[in-house]
């Protein structure tokens, strides 16, 4: 097609100004990212995205630097459109200034508009010292905010991230870094003159003190990983709290199914340990549930899952570690979660098998009761379908934050016959009140007993035959979904708290 006259040198001139933002740093910069086994910016959101569907924007934000150290616009994934922005390290090592920083505001005020989630790609430094004053600018993180609990929100640090842009990460619901990242305020150089300490990136920030302290949920072991990890994490959200999640298009997983392996799984001894996600591998639809920080307070398991082909987040006891104990950094991933979940409508399945909140001096110096009062509130206060199974114990506040709670707007409560429940186990409450052998011993036979008193009141729906779980969830479930006879807003909450 000819162009016409006058406008060929006009559009010359922009297809320049184009390439040379699409150049990033420069060949020689782009080879040596490469080579350390790391995606450039602009293939890592070709990645990321549903082949050919990225529209930029702000391509000539920076003028000379090209597109101002950070690639934005928006795209798809599996269908759905998102804003994504991407920091370029081999551009004066991805920092932001006041041009990539309003770049970075629109595509989050952007996101919440079109009620679409926003993803960010991180790999840089931080603010860039030009000496410009930002005076007023709007910062990205406040449009960040408002974007928690109203569209889904993800991160991936694929390399060092420090200063403004890592509080990018906490921000987000969700955040995987892959083996090559790290996460700081301030870098090894700043912590050197500023400290006096000498640290590496790794040490400093790297995934193994990032798990440890809960500022990512998730580790991947290279860019492509992570990147896999944000659309699998995505395709159980809804775009926005304004829409319910979806169900899989075509799924047989809605016919009943017993559950007879759960006889051999989940052992009639309370003191025999075994491994939950062995249940939730025959609970839901398949074994390749999802988990949400499975290396930071793993007394209990957040994962998400499938039940009849809806999406459903499930927070679960883990026996095997602490004997299912909830130490304050399990209560805290579990809080975090639920008001995640609660936020886009996923319906919540509780899988209960704990003695109660970690006892000790060392659980109380970390906060335990602050982080399961933490825990208790947002399940509480949760407004989505939630369900309920004790396993074979739940004891005192243990049982609560666990959604144990007695005509609390639950859609289901179950038990399994001879689960525990009550103040404290009876062995405690013996030891606690100096018991004799005779008081012991009614003790005891009184917790095996308890099941079936709480049924005798209505403390659940239900005692059901492990190999009636997964049915028994899913008729509730969809039962429950019938509730869902308007259309989805979000929840009355200010935001997702970090």
């Amino acid at each position: 097609m000819t162009k016409a006259p006058g406008w060929q040198e006009t559009l010359e001139d922009l297809e320049g100004r184009r390439q040379h933002a699409r150049s990033m740093g420069g060949p020689q910069r782009l080879t040596k990212h490469r080579e350390s086994n790391k995606l450039d910016a602009r293939a890592r959101v070709q990645q990321l995205l549903d082949p050919g569907t990225f529209h930029e924007l702000g391509t000539l934000v920076g003028g000379e630097i090209a597109a101002d150290a950070i690639i934005a616009g928006t795209g798809r994934i599996n269908g759905v459109p998102v804003m994504v922005g991407a920091e370029d390290f081999t551009t004066l090592a991805g920092t932001i200034a006041p041009g990539s920083n309003s770049k970075r505001y629109r595509i989050a005020e952007l996101a919440v508009r079109d009620k679409i989630p926003l993803i960010m790609l991180l790999e840089g430094a931080g603010f860039r010292p030009t000496g410009v004053h930002y005076g007023r600018t709007p910062t990205d993180l406040l449009a960040q905010a408002r974007c928690s609990g109203r569209v889904p929100t993800v991160t991936a640090v694929l390399g060092p991230s420090a200063g403004h842009g890592a509080l990018v990460a906490p921000v987000c619901d969700f955040t995987v870094m892959t083996r090559q990242g790290a996460i700081f305020t301030a870098g090894p150089p700043v912590v050197k003159e500023s400290t006096g300490e000498d640290i590496s990136k790794e040490d400093l920030g790297g995934p193994e003190v990032a798990l440890a302290s809960g500022v990512i949920h998730n580790v991947a072991d290279d860019d492509a990983a992570a990147l896999d990890t944000i659309r699998r994490y995505l395709s159980y959200f809804p775009p926005s709290a304004w829409s319910y999640p979806p169900m899989l298009p075509t799924s047989d997983a809605a016919e009943p199914r017993p559950t007879p392996e759960l006889l051999d799984i989940v052992s009639r001894d309370n003191r025999r340990v075994y491994d939950m996600r062995a249940v939730l591998d025959v609970v839901f639809d398949s074994p390749d549930w999802l988990e949400v920080q499975p290396r930071f307070g793993r007394a209990i398991i957040c994962a998400l899952a499938h039940l009849g082909g809806h999406p459903v987040a499930v927070v679960a006891n883990q026996p095997q570690v602490l004997a299912g104990s909830i130490d304050a950094d399990a209560a805290d991933k579990a809080a975090h979660f639920i008001m995640v979940a609660d936020s886009f409508h996923l319906p919540i399945v509780f899988l209960a098998d704990n003695p109660g909140m970690l006892p000790g001096s060392r659980s109380e110096r970390d906060g335990v009761l602050r982080s399961g009062a933490r825990m208790f509130a947002a399940q509480t206060a949760a407004t989505t379908l939630k369900l309920h199974v004790t396993l074979r114990k739940a004891y005192g506040f243990g049982s609560m934050v666990m959604g144990l709670i007695s005509f609390d707007d639950q859609v289901a409560t179950f038990a399994y016959p001879g689960a525990t429940m009550g103040a404290m186990g009876a062995a405690a409450l013996s030891r606690a009140s100096h018991a004799d052998e005779d008081l012991s011993t009614k003790l005891r036979d009184a917790e095996l007993q308890a099941s079936y008193r709480s049924a005798a009141h209505m403390g659940f729906d239900e005692l059901i035959d492990p190999r009636e779980t997964r049915d028994g969830l899913l008729a509730s479930l969809q039962r429950g979904l019938y509730s869902r006879q308007g259309a989805a807003e979000p929840v009355t909450r200010t935001l997702i708290m970090p």
